[in-house]
């Protein structure tokens, strides 16, 4: 797993990789576990290592080494057991990334057997190496891989003879074994009956076979086996098995090789097979990157391959084909003259030196130097040294000539390298250290910073405040050049303060260097002088230095002084004589006020002057006041309570005027005062917030000066925080005694009162407690009643009841819940005397629950367009109408009205027989013909109208006009023609619209347009409705 750091890599740099992994390790109990790997990067990584379920902190067991000439990261683990089986970790880190490659060790558990008891008695009666019985006795009975360990232990030198011997001491006993048993025969293949085979643990049908007897690539086909424990090794059980017939007709060789060179082994078989096991010092060997094991198509020629050899590759490798192998030595030799270390790519600098060196095994062996084929010899250009097995070439300065590929020879190796000669850009020496000091400027002036490179061109310039990049503008001016670049900053402030960064960027690469501005400003304000002490002749002050220093130390401060009454400030001390932090100020007259000032100076100047101190009088300390006079509690709420009392008198010689006020308090549970104001008050009275609703306080006074504070002034009693008792009144002088609700609606009725303490509220209905249907809501100093959709039957006298201890206080309002009437009934007309009209109709359904509703009598007379009033409020059922002429016909309508609305109208037959009339001929005497057409005017305007709420209006005009003039109605702009709320009408050029009810929303400007092909005319007016 690799993870990066950083976005991007910085050109030439590289996180850690791994060029060799450490490989899987299986390894017998007891032995040493090596994991080997290779890692790059730039910078160098730092590699460590670690295990998953463990640490790796014992030294004598784990020890991490580094080979430089293989450039291998090395964990060597000693004397592994069964515990040390984990996963382990190769970490490799640098400031780019984190590279970590797993592996894991497998530690085989030692099977214990009864060589090892005779291997313990061989240690401590050692005898004669391969003349002792005791020496073959273990070989025989051991496992393969520990062969080379017990001919160690007894002294044997020639391994690889005494491997032979014990081959043929096998076949020996394998022989005599046969012999014995009487094993038939058969064409194909040996069907043995084998005893004493020993312990078999572990089968592998038609495959692997006998992990623990050596016995492998076997076909098997009948198998019948009792595990033998390790106290029956004299008893035996039969086991009937095939084995294969299999032989080497080549073995594998003993091979010799130099180190770092590759070894081959390879042997053929009598019949094929598809794989065999390779062995290597006592371990199976698995293709990897290390060994790779073939077979050829025909399965008779087996290959092992071991890579890189090195000396801990040497040693006893096996190849193990069914219960046949055989063995031979891996030989690795010391190569001679080698690279330890080879040369290296390098990246050399335009006009720098650039040095290639490499180290051989031999300090006794010269070498020689090439470019691109070409020897190099010692010249202006090239040096050549020889420091024992260390050789090397440095380029005196470099050039683009210098770029391509060189290499060193020696005793018939060689290795090779390229230089690569870059040009990124480089900043002159001598004026980067004048950069990179610290610009320091005032405010408001001007900073310049200016810097000298070479590089190949084209070169990126770039400059950097505090991380951003800048630009022209009209503070900034960046001037650009081949050889330098210089930056203008203008009118410098405080907030330009920070870090100046030029970067560099070419094809090769890139280079920055950073510097500082240093914006100085005037210092801020001190804090106000404070007053330490006074006397007749003296007054010690001291301060705080300001927040705000501009830049650069404070140098001192100028102090000034003011008495009371004055507008002249004196300075009390010189420019040139600074003061520190306190000062006694000793140019005062005795029993004269002053108050001070002061103003910081740094390398700037001088800055604003402080606040003014309060006034102090140059006098000998005080003496403290009296006790306060005349406590007590003027108003008391739940939350605050006001105190006052009397200033205390003077005594001279025993109490001073006292010039301000604490004041205390504590819960009649608690026994401790707090105190409510942190400065003392001037005034004689003080406002106690954030008490606890109806908790008992005690409250005190004292009086202060500048010579202490004086005895405390307690009440004689607690004070219960609650209001002083008020008798209920109510508010708000705008509630409504009476209200109509349109059935349906909500009924809402809100009083507002003040009370103290908080008093019962109670509403009735009739005298009655209300139900249910109504919601009330009670805060604080105010009660609502809400009923959401009412009904007829809620119209009554709602009261409400405000009482607490002082007093009470009702308030009602009559509600009345109807809706629109209907329509009167039927209507008959009569004329009881000549001349009038009695008009009488049935009543409105609505009559008898509404004690508020009344008619509305309206005439149509033939001779007028208009509907006329001539009678309203009538809470009858009858009205005659006067003034009734004959040959005229007459139509009454009658309207049901109440509090919220009228119904619509009852109509009545029709009254009167229009009267005949003779023919009336007219002689026109003929003239001429006359042009008639003309544009439209009004003749009759539109007048002002205000209308009662739910009444109707009626707006009329004339107009004229030739062709016949388009008439539009509008309200507010707006077109009514189409408002079917609006009857419209235009008879003979009279203009009328009426409106039945009148409300809020008909208000507004109503105006009307005449339009024909010759002109247009308007006219306007106003609606306005009342209640």
């Amino acid at each position: 797993m690799i993870t990066q750091y950083v976005a991007d890599l910085p050109e030439g740099k590289t996180i850690p990789d791994f060029q060799c992994k450490p490989a899987a390790v299986t390894i017998q109990e007891g032995k040493v576990a090596v994991f080997k790997a290779t890692v790059n990067g730039d910078p160098k990584p730092d590699v460590s290592w670690r295990r998953a379920k463990g640490t790796i902190s014992n030294k004598d067991k784990f020890q991490s080494k580094y080979d430089d000439s293989t450039g291998e990261y090395i964990l060597e683990i000693r004397n592994v057991s069964v515990d040390d089986t984990d996963t382990y970790k190769c970490c490799a880190v640098n400031e780019y990334g984190k590279a970590v490659c797993p592996t894991t060790l497998t530690v085989n558990e030692a099977k214990p057997s009864d060589f090892r008891k005779l291997l313990r008695k061989s240690k401590t009666e050692r005898g004669g190496g391969e003349t002792d019985e005791r020496f073959w006795e273990v070989m025989l009975k051991a496992d393969r891989k520990d062969y080379e360990r017990i001919c160690s232990d007894f002294g044997v030198v020639d391994l690889h003879l005494a491997l032979k011997k014990v081959e043929e001491k096998k076949r020996e006993k394998k022989q005599k074994r046969s012999k014995d048993d009487a094993i038939p025969l058969n064409e194909d293949r040996e069907k043995q009956t084998v005893q004493n085979i020993g312990r078999i643990k572990d089968f592998g049908v038609k495959g692997q076979m006998l992990t623990s007897t050596e016995l492998n690539h076997v076909n098997l086909e009948k198998v019948n086996v009792l595990n033998l424990t390790d106290t029956e090794e004299d008893h035996f059980h039969p086991t009937e098995f095939e084995i294969s017939k299999v032989e080497f007709v080549i073995k594998i060789q003993e091979i010799k090789v130099q180190e770092g060179d590759n070894a081959l082994f390879e042997c053929v078989l009598t019949h094929p097979l598809p794989r065999i096991t390779w062995m290597g010092k006592g371990i199976v060997l698995k293709a990897g990157e290390k060994y790779g094991i073939t077979v050829t198509d025909h399965k008779l020629i087996h290959r092992l391959l071991i890579r890189d050899c090195q000396q801990l590759d040497k040693g006893i490798y096996s190849a193990v084909a069914g219960i046949t192998s055989c063995s031979a030595w891996l030989v690795v030799e010391d190569p001679g003259v080698h690279f330890i270390c080879g040369l290296s790519d390098v990246n050399a600098i335009m006009d720098q030196t650039a040095e290639l060196s490499c180290k051989l095994s031999s300090e006794e062996c010269e070498g020689a130097w090439f470019k691109d084929g070409k020897k190099i010899s010692p010249d202006d250009h090239f040096t050549i040294t020889k420091d024992g097995a260390i050789h090397k070439m440095v380029i005196i300065k470099c050039t683009e000539e210098h770029s391509g590929k060189y290499r060193f020879e020696a005793d018939g190796r060689k290795t090779e390298a390229m230089v690569n000669v870059k040009d990124p850009p480089r900043f002159d020496p001598e004026n980067l250290q004048t950069f990179c000091d610290p610009v320091t400027v005032k405010v408001g002036h001007n900073a310049i910073f200016k810097l000298h490179f070479v590089g190949h061109e084209p070169i990126t310039i770039q400059w950097y405040r505090e991380g951003e990049e800048l630009h022209d503008d009209s503070i900034t001016r960046i001037e650009k050049s081949t050889s330098h670049s210089r930056l203008l900053l203008s009118r410098c402030q405080r907030k330009d303060t920070g870090e100046i960064k030029i970067k560099l960027k070419n094809q090769h690469g890139f280079t920055e260097e950073t510097s500082q501005l240093i914006v100085l400003a005037f210092p801020g304000p001190p804090a106000p002088p404070k007053v330490i002490s006074t006397s007749d002749d003296c007054i010690n002050l001291s301060w705080d230095s300001p927040s705000k220093t501009g830049g650069s130390r404070i140098l001192g401060y100028i102090l000034e002084k003011r008495k009371k009454g004055s507008n002249l400030w004196k300075v009390v001390n010189a420019m040139d004589e600074l003061i520190k932090g306190k000062y006694a100020v000793k140019d005062v007259m005795a029993g004269m006020a002053y108050e001070f000032r002061l103003t910081a100076i740094n390398l700037s100047g001088a800055g604003e002057f402080s606040n003014a101190s309060e006034f102090v009088f140059a006098r000998d300390p005080k003496k403290p006041p009296g006790k306060v006079t005349g406590l007590k509690v003027t108003e008391t709420s739940y939350t605050h309570l006001v105190l006052t009392w009397n200033k205390p008198k003077e005594k001279l010689g025993i109490q001073d005027e006292a010039n301000g006020y604490f004041v205390e308090i504590r819960q009649a549970d608690c026994i401790d005062w707090s105190r409510c104001n942190t400065s003392p008050v001037i005034m004689t009275s003080y406002n106690v917030k954030g008490l606890k609703s109806m908790d008992m306080y005690w409250v005190r006074v004292i009086a202060t000066n500048d010579g202490g504070e004086s005895a405390p002034e307690e009440l004689a009693n607690y004070v219960l925080a609650m209001p002083s008792p008020v008798r209920p009144k109510f508010t708000n002088h705008t509630m409504k005694s009476f209200m109509v609700v349109r059935a349906g609606n909500s009924v809402r009725i809100t009083v507002n009162f003040e009370a103290s303490p908080v008093p019962d509220i109670m509403w009735l209905k009739d005298n009655v407690p209300v139900t249910r249907r109504a919601t009330v809501s009670n805060s604080d100093g105010s009660s609502q009643l809400l009923i959401t959709s009412s009904e007829r039957y809620d119209s009554g006298i709602y009261s409400v009841l405000v009482k607490n201890l002082v007093g009470q206080e009702t308030f009602s309002t009559e509600v009345r819940v109807t809706d629109d009437p209907k329509p009167p009934g039927p209507v008959e007309l009569e004329e009881n005397v000549p001349g009038t009209v009695t008009v009488i109709w049935e009543p409105s359904p609505d009559e008898k629950r509404d004690d508020r509703l009344h008619y509305t009598v309206s005439k149509l007379d033939s001779t007028k367009r208009a509907w006329t009033t001539v009678a309203d409020r009538l809470f009858n059922n009858k009205f005659t109408v006067c003034n009734i002429m004959q040959g005229r016909e007459y139509h009454f309508r009658i309207y049901a009205k109440n509090d919220i609305g009228i119904s619509a109208p009852s109509e009545s037959p029709t009254w009167g027989i229009e009267k005949k009339k003779e023919k009336f001929v007219v002689n026109v005497p003929s003239g001429k013909d006359c042009d008639l057409l003309c544009a439209p005017t009004f003749i009759v305007p539109l007048k002002l109208h205000t209308a009662p709420k739910g009444y109707e209006c009626y707006m009329s005009c004339a107009v004229k006009g030739n062709p016949k003039p388009r008439i539009t109605w509008y309200r507010n702009h707006v077109s009514l023609n189409t408002n079917t709320n609006y009857y419209i009408s235009n008879t003979c050029g009279v203009c009328s619209m009426l409106i039945l009810r009148v409300g809020t929303k008909d208000m507004g400007e109503y105006s009307i347009t005449a339009e024909n092909a010759l002109g247009r005319a308007e006219c306007s007016t106003a609606l306005s409705v009342r209640e």
